[in-house]
């Protein structure tokens, strides 16, 4: 029956809104409740799987590496044996696997971490692996340090996060780990905390690198191919796993692992372009020879084609030029292995470019504004020569020639724009070959202007660079 006194819409209306309300807050908590049920039961499997872990036997000797005998030779460095050979040998792997690089922050202070290192979740903090037994690695057992090597897990249990690049040190043998970790003990002891990490949650929660592994991780050592050359398995070993040069040269999926299908075809890491390196003739190295990677990572020269600059040039620096003859050599037969990846250029980095004749041109010209040339020709022809030619040819402290240049001839000015504002600075057994830095000399503008002068007359045309760009490779950390 409908109520005459006008009131009943509004009543109707009222308790039907009531009712509404009172539905959605149960549906509410039936939504909380579900997702804390499912919160509780991933968190169930994974203290289940920590159990099983826990579980399996652990090896409680606490006698040094270093006087551990190495039991197979080994694929990286031909010393093996106890006591200061195997500490040779280790001070060998880890020049291999660049360890001093992310856990160096103040070179005074070597291998005492608190490397800032940004990731798109947050900043990570390199950890202290000096034998420091407070503040380092001195307190760690044989096994301890096998485990956070071989699968990503520290001391306490505690899941590393893969800045740390366990993903490809799985695959090292335990004499290399034991090597490895006899020559850390040698160094010296540094009584130094790292800051802590300042990850945004939920990432900060390290348990939920079991996730992350389920989809990114096969624990395992390397297992050599039969039907390939020792030579290739040296190599495969080397930059599958102990120098990791994926991590840099792999574009990577939307959880941040390794796209393993494309893998080496190249990435950007903190604004720099690592490049291509699988064997095609215009995106990759298809065009370099055996001697030309040698060369390349040796002394950083791979003459006509490239030199290098950022984060290489400190891979050339603290690591591979330490590299013996033989593993550089099957560092570059394996990679002319690899099936080649297409990136799309229709020509190679290192062939673009002729020499300039602006100087002539420039000459009692009047210039407004900002201006490329007349920059390039203030700033850079002194070393480079105003024709782009450069100074010394194939000489170790050479000053590069910007035609056939890898980093002119690029389908992307990211690596000159950052040569020009970060500077190089590659110390190797042949030369100290520096840059200086223009960050603090030169606007954002004027960066851009020298960098899109120099691709358009001495290397790559369509390679062009924004003002705002500029300002971005300005202020990604470095």
């Amino acid at each position: 029956m409908k109520r005459s006194d006008g009131q009943g819409g509004n009543l109707d209306a009222t308790v039907f809104s009531a009712s509404r309300h009172a539905a959605l807050r149960t549906r509410r908590r039936v939504w909380k409740m579900a997702a804390l049920a499912a919160a509780f039961s991933l968190f169930a499997l994974y203290l289940a799987w920590l159990e099983a872990y826990d579980a399996e036997p652990h090896h409680s000797d606490e006698s040094p590496l270093g006087e551990a005998v190495a039991q197979a030779s080994a694929p990286a460095s031909g010393a093996s044996g106890r006591g200061p050979d195997l500490v040779k040998r280790g001070e060998y792997l880890a020049r291999a696997g660049d360890c001093i690089a992310c856990h160096t922050s103040d070179k005074g202070r070597p291998f005492a971490g608190g490397l800032a290192i940004s990731t798109p979740f947050g900043t990570i903090y390199t950890p202290n692996i000096t034998p420091d037994p407070d503040t380092g690695i001195g307190r760690w057992t044989d096994a301890d340090f096998l485990r956070a090597m071989h699968q990503g897990i520290g001391k306490e249990g505690e899941r590393l996060y893969p800045a740390f690049p366990y993903a490809e040190y799985t695959k090292v043998t335990d004499q290399d780990v034991q090597a490895i970790r006899a020559y850390l003990n040698t160094v010296v002891p540094v009584h130094y905390t790292p800051p802590p990490n300042e990850m945004r949650f939920p990432f900060n929660q390290r348990w939920l690198m079991v996730f992350w592994n389920m989809f990114n991780f096969d624990e395992g050592r390397f297992v050599p191919d039969p039907k390939q050359s020792a030579e290739w398995n040296r190599g495969a070993y080397l930059v599958e796993g102990l120098a990791h040069c994926g991590e840099c040269h792999t574009p990577r999926n939307f959880t941040q692992g390794l796209q393993t299908s494309e893998r080496l075809s190249g990435a950007i890491q903190a604004g720099w372009h690592a490049y291509n390196i699988t064997p095609h003739k215009t995106s990759g190295i298809g065009g370099w020879s055996d001697q030309d990677i040698v060369s390349y990572l040796s002394t950083g020269i791979a003459q006509g084609r490239a030199n290098a600059a950022g984060p290489m040039a400190e891979v050339v620096s603290d690591s591979t030029q330490y590299l013996n003859g033989e593993d550089l050599r099957s560092i570059a037969v394996y990679l002319r292995s690899l099936k080649p990846v297409d990136r799309g250029e229709r020509r190679s980095r290192a062939e673009w470019g002729a020499p300039a004749s602006d100087a002539v041109a420039l000459r009692g010209v009047r210039i407004d504004g900002v201006n490329g040339a007349q920059l390039f020709l203030a700033n850079c022809a002194s070393c480079h020569q105003w024709t782009g030619e450069g100074v010394g040819a194939g000489a170790s402290g050479a000053y590069p020639s910007l035609i056939h240049n890898s980093v002119t001839g690029a389908g992307d000015a990211n690596n000159l724009a950052m040569v020009i504002l970060h500077g190089v600075h590659r110390t190797t057994k042949d030369a100290d070959v520096l840059m200086p830095a223009f960050d603090r000399e030169l606007t954002d503008a004027q960066i851009a202007a020298v960098t899109n002068y120099v691709t358009s007359r001495f290397g790559n045309p369509q390679s062009t660079v924004s003002v705002e760009q500029v300002g971005q490779l300005r202020a990604t950390p470095q």
